[in-house]
């Protein structure tokens, strides 16, 4: 049996229905296998990757308890891709230690253990990194949801977000939600105990607008002035808009220095603006990536040093 390969080697796991656009930013020169993609060197920057292995190694085993000792020898919580071969993946998975995955109760920090995560490519050849970026198995965010209180889904995503930040507005912060309506992100951060000023040109929902620390002005986002409303420890924007109009909101915020914290997401139109994309994450500070609650979006966090 020939020893493990050693060239550096990097796997990106595409978020479900995106895999074009994250072709499109590694470029030539890589290997796919269904959502998995696996690129020579070291990470790339690869936003429309749920998930990224970073610490690739390509395993040859001679039985299904080789490879479970293999694993176990490199760390001890592991997450099964499963790609192909199922049934002798999963016989692997079964002799390595139990984790289980339960959904998160936000806002519960998601556990800082490293979790590494295989496939079997050939019966005889694992694909393995003993570690990964995402903190949820296969960037799979799980929440316990709240299906009676906000207004729509897409609370989920600032919950995601906030998670993966590990940083969450709280009692005595501002917290400015750009394109709120109806409410969703308002809900979440008026949740954490934040003073809320909502802006969107469409109302709130009533029972979201009614509850205690929301103010909301009905007026677009793009006309608000930063010294009309003076110091933000989170501006927080799902404004329906196309990136490059974003990006310059962004600039003047940024510009005026009175926002500590940013999320905000990206939102794309029939084409992936990955230009407007990379501007964002030049900025200082910046990360960008797909959330698993995305959709054709992308996410853009920036938080004070």
């Amino acid at each position: 049996m020939s020893p493990p390969d050693t060239d550096p080697l990097t796997a990106y796991l595409a978020a479900d229905g995106f895999l074009d656009p994250l072709l499109e930013e590694l470029g030539p020169g890589v290997e796919i296998h269904d959502r998995l993609v696996l690129a020579p060197g070291p990470v790339r920057p690869a936003a429309w990757a749920q998930n990224i292995w970073p610490q690739v190694e390509r395993i040859p085993i001679a039985s299904i308890k080789d490879g479970a000792r293999a694993l176990k020898a490199r760390q001890r919580n592991w997450g099964l891709w499963p790609l192909a071969h199922f049934r002798r993946a999963q016989l692997i998975q079964d002799l390595l230690p139990h984790v289980g995955i339960k959904p998160l109760v936000f806002p519960t920090p998601v556990p800082l253990a490293p979790f590494g995560s295989w496939t079997l490519l050939e019966p005889d050849l694992m694909l393995a990194s003993a570690v990964s970026t995402s903190p949820f198995r296969h960037g799979e965010a799980l929440f316990v949801e709240n299906r009676e209180a906000p207004p729509n889904r897409a609370y989920l995503k600032l919950w995601e977000a906030l998670t993966v930040a590990r940083r969450y507005p709280g009692p005595g912060d501002r917290c400015l939600d750009l394109g709120a309506s109806p409410g969703g992100w308002t809900w979440v951060l008026q949740q954490l105990g934040a003073d809320v000023l909502s802006i969107d040109k469409a109302p709130l929902d009533p029972a979201i607008a009614a509850l205690p620390r929301v103010t909301q002005r009905q007026q677009s986002a793009f006309a608000l002035k930063p010294e009309e409303v003076g110091p933000i420890d989170f501006l927080c924007s799902d404004v329906i808009c196309y990136p490059a109009r974003l990006l310059r909101l962004v600039e003047t915020w940024l510009a005026s220095g009175l926002v500590r914290n940013f999320i905000c997401t990206i939102k794309f139109q029939a084409e992936t603006d990955h230009e407007t994309a990379r501007a964002f994450a030049a900025i200082p500070g910046s990360r960008v990536l797909h959330l698993f609650h995305n959709k054709h979006e992308l996410t853009w966090i920036k938080l004070e040093a």
